[in-house]
C-alpha cells in the first residue's frame, strides 16, 4: 500500500485530520532541511511536501518565492538535491510520507523514465504539480500508477464538471485551494469555500486535503471539520525564514529547530 493512502486509513481510525505542511528544500541548505524535516515529524506532522526551489514559480506567493531564492543562491538545489534530502531524511529514521511539489519543467529535463526510477527508490510517495492541468498529464499519471506513485490534483473553484473530471482521477488526495490567487498567509478565505468542499468531497472517495493561507492553530482546526488533511506552507516557511540566523550558526541552530518544532506543534494543539 503507498504510505500516503496508509496514513490517511490510520488517521481515519483515529478519527484525526492530517497535518501536511510545506517546506522549500535548500532553505537553508539541505543539511538542514533534514533537520527540519526531523523536527517536524517530532511535532506532529504527518506527511510533508518537499519543495523543488523553482525561478519562476506561478502559484506561489513572496514568502515561499523568498525560500527558492535563498535555496537557490545558496545551494543551487536541484530536484536531484530535493529527492536525495528526502532518501537523507529516510536513513535519519523518518518515517512520515513525502510528497514532492515540483513545476513540470525540472521534472521534463530530468527526463520522465529516469525521474521516476528515482523517487520510487528514494522512498518519495506522491508528487504535486501545480502547472500541469489535467487535460495535458496521461502520460505523466500513466508512469506514476506503473510506479505507484501518488499524481495528487490541485483543484480550485471551478465547475461542478470540471471539480468531477478532476476528482475522479485523484490519487493520494484531492488538493483543494482554499483561496485564489498564489499561496500565502491569509485571514480570510474563498467566499463559497464551504460548499466547494462539499462538491469536491460529494465527487469522490479519495481523502481531500486544504491548502492556501492556512497559518493557525484556528484555521487548521476550522478545516479539520471538513476534510481529511490541511495543508500549511507559508506560514511554515516564514518561520524558517526567520529563524535562518539561528540555524546558520552551530551554537544557535538546536534552538531555532526548536522554534519550527514549537511553531508546527502548536497547529496541531
Amino acid at each position: 500500500m503507498n504510505e500516503i493512502d496508509a496514513a490517511f486509513q490510520r488517521l481515519r481510525e483515529e478519527g484525526r485530520t492530517a497535518l501536511i505542511p510545506f517546506i522549500t528544500i535548500g532553505d537553508p541548505d539541505l543539511a538542514t532541511s533534514v533537520e527540519i524535516i526531523q523536527a517536524m515529524e517530532q511535532a506532529g506532522a504527518d506527511m510533508i511536501e518537499l519543495g523543488v526551489p523553482y525561478s519562476d514559480p506561478l502559484a506561489d506567493g513572496p514568502v515561499i518565492q523568498r525560500a527558492s531564492e535563498r535555496a537557490l543562491a545558496n545551494a543551487r538545489v536541484t530536484l536531484a538535491d530535493v529527492i536525495e534530502v528526502a532518501a537523507q531524511s529516510r536513513q535519519a529514521g523518518v518515517k512520515l510520507p513525502f510528497i514532492l511539489f515540483s513545476y513540470y519543467n525540472p521534472i521534463f529535463q530530468y527526463g520522465l523514465e529516469p525521474f521516476f526510477e528515482l523517487i520510487a527508490a528514494k522512498g518519495i510517495s506522491g508528487m504535486i504539480i501545480p502547472d500541469l492541468p489535467i487535460e495535458e498529464d496521461a502520460e505523466l499519471r500513466a508512469m506514476a500508477e506503473d510506479t505507484g506513485i501518488h499524481l495528487i490534483p490541485l483543484v480550485a473553484p471551478t465547475s461542478n464538471d470540471r471539480v468531477k473530471r478532476i476528482a475522479a482521477k485523484a490519487r493520494g488526495f484531492v488538493y483543494c485551494v482554499s483561496s485564489l490567487g498564489v499561496t500565502g498567509v491569509r485571514a480570510d478565505f474563498h467566499q463559497g469555500i464551504d460548499e466547494f468542499l462539499s462538491t469536491v468531497r460529494s465527487a469522490t472517495d479519495t481523502p481531500i486535503a486544504v491548502g492556501f493561507g492556512i497559518s493557525s492553530r484556528e484555521q487548521v482546526e476550522r478545516f479539520s471539520k471538513q476534510a481529511d488533511g490541511v495543508i500549511v506552507g507559508s506560514a511554515i516557511v516564514r518561520k524558517i525564514e526567520e529563524v535562518v540566523p539561528l540555524l546558520q550558526a552551530s551554537e544557535t541552530k538546536q534552538e531555532g529547530l526548536a522554534q519550527i518544532r514549537a511553531f508546527v506543534s502548536g497547529l496541531k494543539g
